[in-house]
């Protein structure tokens, strides 16, 4: 093999990322056929199976598991190239902040985190947010289609994804209720949260982890009548009287307003944590790095 077609690469890249050929060629614009064709273009061009073929599902094999992690590097450079051409080039360059924000992530959380970037000292910021779920923002982060993730937990060591997480701070945990529920759970608080309506976020938050485990040692029990997995979904129903719901303690007051609902008490002992994560090295850089030191301080506050 004398090169390597990066068109065949970039068609192998995409599929591997979204695991079908079918979603492959939805971001690509183009027929499965023409897909599945160039990556058989690019095995030919290796010498080696890259996808083993079970059914309709595609699974990479040990050859492609290598190609996709240089394939990772290259279009990550390829990126950072692109972008930094843009920023020599303007006549007065604007920093781009790609922030990625986990579903399990209050929103207003988040903001407190971010907003302080668009005032940044050293020059304008172009801020651009994504949420999606923790898996999906950690694997962009990867190839360079976000700057930094904010999440309610850390990528593992496990994880063949190669980033670091940092720790920005904790937040006690709150409940919080429609003003009727709220003024019968108060008296007795916590225990009056034995059998108590809760709603809860869904099984992949930090925060639910949390909240079991509060919830056994101190041995009770409330009737979870309802699971979801977006924070403002989840206020929403509160709001209506549904159960009483978690948030973080350093913006209840912040929910209590727009959602028109009473503090029932806090849970000590448990506290909610946040996560900056980004590639190796970019943590201290601007201006991601603000984003951390804000955070820092209004967490240290709570």
């Amino acid at each position: 093999m004398n090169s390597l077609n990066l068109n065949h690469l970039r068609y192998f890249w995409l599929t591997a990322r979204e695991g079908s050929l079918t979603r492959a060629s939805r971001r690509l614009n183009l027929a499965p056929s023409t897909v599945s064709t160039q990556i058989k273009a690019l095995e030919e061009a290796i010498g080696q199976p890259l996808f083993d073929r079970r059914g309709r599902s595609l699974v990479l094999t040990a050859h492609g598991e290598v190609v996709r992690q240089y394939a990772d590097e290259i279009f990550a450079l390829s990126e950072e190239l692109v972008q930094s051409l843009r920023d020599s080039s303007a006549s007065r360059p604007t920093a781009r902040l790609r922030v990625g924000v986990s579903a399990h992530l209050p929103k207003l959380v988040a903001y407190r985190l971010v907003s302080p970037v668009m005032q940044n000292p050293n020059g304008p910021v172009h801020l651009a947010c994504f949420e999606d779920q923790p898996e999906r923002l950690v694997a962009d982060l990867a190839v360079s289609q976000l700057d930094v993730v904010l999440s309610d937990a850390p990528v593992g060591l496990a994880s063949e994804v190669r980033v670091e997480s940092l720790l920005i701070g904790e937040s006690p945990i709150a409940l919080m209720a429609h003003e009727s529920l709220a003024k019968d759970l108060r008296e007795g608080f916590p225990g009056s949260l034995d059998n108590a309506p809760l709603l809860l976020p869904d099984q992949s938050s930090a925060m639910r982890r949390l909240l079991e485990q509060w919830f056994e040692d101190q041995g009770l029990r409330p009737r979870v009548i309802g699971e979801f997995g977006d924070s403002a979904l989840l206020a929403s129903f509160g709001m209506q009287g549904a159960g009483l719901f978690p948030t973080s303690a350093i913006i209840a007051n912040e929910v209590a307003k727009q959602y028109h609902v009473e503090q029932v008490g806090l849970m000590p002992g448990a506290r909610e944590r946040f996560y900056a994560i980004a590639r190796p090295g970019r943590l201290e850089e601007l201006p991601i790095s603000l984003i951390v030191e804000n955070g820092k301080a209004v967490l240290e506050s709570a």
